[in-house]
């Protein structure tokens, strides 16, 4: 069942079992405020059982581009789509792992445009094993809903 975000009153609803449920939780409202503001998108996760092939595709996504998979169980999927005054239409979605991690693929539907996956890190949790070992780097930013997030991407060479 589709579950609307809802930015002012954070909620941990699905989110419960992450050791870091707080932070999670603000990091998915941070989310949630963003596309709100930018793109006027209601923001709506369900539970990861239910979103098979988006999720399919994420993780096929990483595992072709740089062999990540991730052993954290996925708590919620926010299949998102928008339309960008200068980029066209761009599906963007995101899973919620239970250590904390959200991981996000940006992708341009139009031939040629952006395309790249984006790593959050919840305030609280470390680093996890799979980035780490491949060597990603995290810069910092400050959110009065999540506290500090860590981020960090790669570009997207293939197609999916």
């Amino acid at each position: 069942m589709p579950h609307v975000v809802d930015f002012v009153n954070v909620s941990t609803e699905g989110l419960e079992s992450s050791p870091v449920a707080e932070a999670l939780a603000g990091l998915r409202a941070n989310e949630a405020r963003y596309f709100s503001n930018k793109y006027k998108h209601v923001y709506t996760t369900v539970p990861a059982e239910e979103a098979p092939e988006l999720v399919g595709w994420v993780t096929r996504i990483l595992k072709e581009e740089r062999g990540l998979e991730f052993a954290s169980p996925l708590l919620e999927v926010a299949d998102v789509t928008v339309e960008d005054e200068k980029a066209g239409a761009i599906t963007w979605p995101e899973l919620y792992f239970e250590s904390g991690l959200v991981v996000n693929v940006l992708w341009t539907i139009e031939v040629g445009g952006k395309r790249a996956v984006g790593f959050k890190l919840s305030e609280g949790m470390e680093i996890p094993e799979e980035l780490a070992a491949a060597g990603f780097k995290f810069a910092r930013q400050k959110s009065k809903l999540a506290g500090e997030i860590r981020g960090s991407f790669f570009v997207i060479k293939g197609s999916y």
